[in-house]
């Protein structure tokens, strides 16, 4: 899990070696990546792609939600 949260501050872990970075939740925005229909959020200009249940957890931190729910369009779409 890329995301860690401890007292409404946001501990972000972009890959295995690197250091965690941290922000408070007040100044995280969760995004919608429409092509790949994932939630993410901008870290030093980077997408860090997050699991819904991390998007809700960063949300009740007090991160603001700037998600879009999205809607099928295709006739054979499982949604």
């Amino acid at each position: 899990m890329p995301v860690r949260i401890d007292n409404q501050t946001c501990y972000f872990k972009v890959d295995e070696n690197g250091p965690e970075r941290s922000l408070p939740a007040p100044e995280v925005t969760v995004s919608t990546d429409s092509l790949k229909a994932m939630s993410f959020v901008v870290l030093n200009d980077e997408r860090i792609y997050v699991t819904e249940a991390e998007a809700d957890a960063l949300t009740v931190a007090g991160a603001i939600d700037g998600r879009r729910h999205l809607k099928a369009t295709d006739s054979d779409s499982v949604i």
